[in-house]
């Protein structure tokens, strides 16, 4: 999926560079979000969940902090390269020509990055969590065993999506979704509308951005310390809090806490959503349940920033589309609080085979 799924997003990138219509530009997206979909955080969530079982969501926050930092470092080496954007000055190498490199440069990187990626720990002689096999010959050794292909344990797709805890899980991912993907879309037209500066909304986007940055790893080690759905709970909650903070206070320092506060919910909540259907669901069939669950997602992520778009510009206010969006999301949180406890699934015994 790497191999296949990163260079079509870096085609996405080369075909951006040639941009002269709209219709091309739509193109361009649709082809480097597929990309992404199939090379990117999907595979990535799905390797962690086959090598880790008691560190599974630490695992994952350490990957996801590769998003996050690049998420923060490559916008600015990106503007550096594009060049200022004042008409007096000229470009330094212009967005054409940078959006040209970054699809060559992830073409380029494509196969080395796919042949460093082993699905499982079983495929190169080893165990989950780093574990040894008991009474197992020594790996390291001239003529290592042949490894015994085993079948990890867990739900098939089709068994978890009759269960409950995979439509809770579901839905209560997406409810707590819908807050950053619509903060994503509307915060700097709403404080646009409050009169903040262009610098002070970059800011204030830069605060949070920062914040979740190091609370993916914190969510990431409470979500193995603490029972998962409660971890799930209270992180989606502080983002229910952080948009009412932003809806009913008008001024910067409580901007500014509420940029916090979102950091807080949303970077520890994104490891932890994550993580859970590892735990409820084991390690055979990760992936085509985390795409079967996100089905519904993406149904509301679609649906919640267009909501808050028409309510804007019908009542010229942010007020009853965050307001909405902050209750969605309280009420998703508490989805997770009806999970029972996880199942236990015993991972088969590979030193008896050898």
């Amino acid at each position: 999926m790497v191999a296949i799924g990163l260079p079509i997003l870096g085609a996405g990138f080369i075909i951006l560079s040639q941009t002269s219509e709209l219709w091309h530009l739509y193109a361009s997206f649709g082809i480097m979000s597929f990309g992404a979909a199939l090379g990117g955080w999907l595979p990535m969530m799905t390797v962690m969940n086959h090598w880790f079982v008691r560190k599974k969501t630490r695992a994952m926050a350490v990957v996801m902090e590769g998003f996050a930092v690049g998420g923060i470092g490559i916008p600015f080496l990106l503007a550096w390269c594009i060049g200022g954007t004042d008409p007096n000055i000229s470009e330094r190498f212009g967005w054409s020509t940078t959006a040209l490199g970054v699809g060559v440069t992830i073409i380029v990187f494509a196969l080395p990055l796919a042949w460093l990626v082993r699905n499982r720990p079983e495929e190169v002689g080893l165990r989950p969590d780093g574990d040894k096999d008991d009474g197992s010959e020594d790996l390291t050794g001239s003529n290592p065993p042949e490894t015994p292909k085993i079948e990890p344990v867990g739900y098939s797709w089709q068994l978890a999506i009759r269960t409950r805890t995979f439509w809770l899980i579901s839905f209560g991912h997406a409810c707590s979704s819908i807050v950053i993907v619509s903060i994503m879309v509307h915060l700097g037209l709403l404080l646009d509308d409050r009169g903040y500066s262009l610098p002070t909304i970059s800011a204030i986007v830069g605060t949070y951005t920062g914040v979740n940055a190091i609370f993916i790893l914190i969510g990431g080690y409470l979500g193995d310390r603490v029972p998962i759905r409660y971890a799930a709970f209270g992180f989606s909650a502080i983002q229910s809090i952080a948009v009412v903070i932003l809806i009913f206070n008008d001024g910067i320092g409580m901007a500014y806490l509420f940029a916090v506060i979102l950091g807080i919910g949303f970077g520890g909540r994104t490891p932890v959503t994550t993580s859970i259907r590892g735990v409820y669901f084991g390690r055979k069939a990760f992936a085509a349940i985390t795409g079967m669950s996100m089905v519904p997602m993406n149904v509301m992520l679609f649906a919640a920033p267009l909501f808050a778009g028409y309510m804007r510009d019908s009542t010229g206010s942010y007020t009853i589309p965050f307001l909405t969006i902050a209750i969605v999301c309280m009420l998703g949180s508490c989805l997770f609080l009806l999970l029972g406890n996880p199942p236990t699934f015993l991972e088969p015994d590979r030193s008896s085979q050898h």
